[in-house]
């Protein structure tokens, strides 16, 4: 069985971040788990940009719920007033708990001391130290995901180099690994028709990047 992870909410504001996590869902590398909160959170926060209509931000969190049917949680919320860590997260560790998630993916780090966490075999991971571990585990099912995440744009078309490049300031670390490899050329021609034919419903292009 995949190990859970916790998405908090500011590692699903970037778009293209956000595609690349559910996309590695959706192959298995991992399980993700989030609560209606955060969702609630990243719309919030994307509506708070000014860049986004509102009827376009719901259809991205009505996809992430189409594409990942089972990854919101909820009953946590008895677990929040006793968590240890920064009372704005204390519901994200809460619902990592519940979940008996293994891993809170944040860029929030400082907000999950291991003195909160610990007791409760959560580990903390940043986007980019999350994305090298899935490397990690399957390169090239990760290079797959990066290669359909560019088949999806149209609105400006975009490589998979591109993409990788798109997300460096976020995750410089991943995007080394992967441009590095050569696998992004070696999967595509093994297997670009399978890969492009993809029809999942993907959390990407309805906001703008």
């Amino acid at each position: 069985m995949s190990f859970t992870a916790l998405l908090d909410a500011n590692v699903l504001w970037p778009a293209a971040l956000r595609c690349t996590l559910v996309r590695a869902a959706l192959r298995g590398l991992y399980r993700p788990v989030w609560t209606q909160r955060i969702l609630d959170e990243v719309a919030s926060s994307l509506m708070r940009e000014g860049r986004v209509q509102e009827e376009r931000i719901r259809r991205t969190v009505g996809l992430m719920l189409e594409a990942l049917p089972h990854a919101v949680i909820s009953g946590y919320e008895n677990l929040i007033p006793v968590m240890k860590n920064d009372p704005k997260d204390r519901h994200v560790l809460a619902a990592a708990v519940h979940a008996g998630a293994g891993t809170i993916v944040t860029r929030n780090i400082h907000h999950f001391p291991g003195a909160a966490r610990e007791r409760y075999g959560i580990d903390l991971h940043t986007p980019d130290e999350f994305l090298l571990d899935l490397w990690d585990l399957n390169a090239p099912i990760m290079a797959e995901v990066v290669i359909a995440q560019a088949a999806q744009l149209r609105h400006p078309p975009s490589s998979p180099v591109e993409v990788v490049e798109g997300m460096r300031s976020l995750v410089p670390g991943f995007a080394n690994a992967i441009e590095t490899s050569g696998l992004l050329g070696y999967v595509r021609e093994l297997g670009e028709g399978e890969v492009l034919r993809e029809e999942s419903p993907i959390p990407y292009s309805t906001i703008p990047r």
